[in-house]
């Protein structure tokens, strides 16, 4: 299947299809110097076989994880590309999960003002959410993806077989994206949640999870308006994960969503969280939660652009105060 996304300056196709990454050299332009950005804790066998269909490919492999998201792993990325005699001609493609996607995308963005680059991603998180929209990123002074570019890839290739490789965890860590996006966009969506889902609904899933987002970054696409519903659960959920360095992304966005619904949706979302195997409940104070998003991008003045779910399948985009936020992160906690 084709999905194609619409950008400003063009757009770029998403190949979903089992057994995909064995095809890369159909699909992207790989006749050419390619640097493959992964992390260690995806299987080498995926970055090989992209590498032997390149015409010349160099492998990049960091430490797996949030903590190499950072300024010290950009620099060594783009050593290997100036150490290599990349030019803007050659490109870069990114084999992991998110911050794989992050950093060869916030690499390819910066080099020689720009150079192609691809995304493979291998994680539910990656797939379903952070590869599409051409969001790219780093950390820094301990708040996250505070450094970064919109630069969407030339293409994406989303294999679901490598999902098989991927702990439990991890598929409800990238589930609870879907959950995010089904809350905000379709409530159907979220009813075949509530219903359980089966590892046989994965695929199913992940398209309409692709589906929200395509609609989603081609009318916004650099979050002017619409793209910020997507920061549903992320606005507390950033917040809990710079303090819960032993929680995943998705974990955290799930905590995040809690405050953030009516009491009515809260009730539904909650046996989801728990099918998912997804916390409902953190040890993080909520003033430590406002404190840290008191550095967040979208922070205004003394308050900060939240999205709120009142009704499934909806959502209300409202200006809050902190003091406020901390109010409704309290009450939460206390369900």
């Amino acid at each position: 299947m084709i999905i194609p996304v619409k950008t400003s300056a063009s757009g770029y196709n998403i190949i979903l299809e089992k057994g995909a990454i064995s095809k890369a050299g159909e699909y992207l332009n790989l006749d050419r110097k390619t640097l493959i950005v992964t992390d260690s804790g995806v299987p080498k066998e995926y970055s090989k076989t992209v590498a032997a269909a390149c015409k010349e490919a160099f492998i990049f492999t960091f430490p797996e994880g949030e903590a190499s998201k950072n300024f010290d792993t950009f620099k060594e990325i783009l050593e290997a590309l100036v150490k290599n005699g990349f030019t803007r001609t050659d490109c870069i493609v990114a084999v992991g999960g998110g911050v794989a996607g992050d950093m060869a995308g916030f690499a390819a963005a910066c080099f020689m003002r720009g150079i192609d680059f691809y995304n493979i991603p291998t994680t539910v998180l990656s797939q379903v959410d952070s590869s599409i929209g051409g969001k790219t990123a780093i950390d820094f002074c301990s708040v996250k993806n505070i450094v970064g570019a919109f630069y969407p890839p030339k293409c994406v290739i989303i294999d679901t077989e490598t999902l098989s490789t991927l702990p439990k965890r991890q598929i409800s860590n990238g589930l609870a994206e879907s959950v995010k996006m089904a809350l905000t966009f379709d409530e159907g969506l979220f009813s075949l949640f509530e219903d359980g889902i089966t590892e046989d609904d994965l695929d199913t899933v992940i398209e309409r999870s692709l589906y929200i987002k395509k609609r989603v970054v081609e009318e916004d696409e650099k979050e002017s308006g619409l793209r910020k519903t997507l920061n549903f659960g992320h606005t507390v959920g950033h917040a809990i994960e710079v303090n819960s360095p032993e929680l995943y992304h998705g974990e955290c966005v799930a905590l995040g969503m809690l405050p953030m619904c009516s009491d009515n949706v809260r009730e539904r979302l909650i046996p989801v969280l728990e099918s998912l195997n997804l916390p409902i409940s953190h040890n993080v104070p909520a003033s430590k939660i406002v404190d840290a998003m008191s550095h967040d991008k979208k922070k205004s003045g003394e308050s900060i652009t939240a999205v709120r779910v009142e009704k499934a399948g909806s959502f209300i985009l409202s200006e809050i105060t902190f003091s406020e936020l901390e109010k409704e992160i309290r009450k939460a906690e206390k369900l």
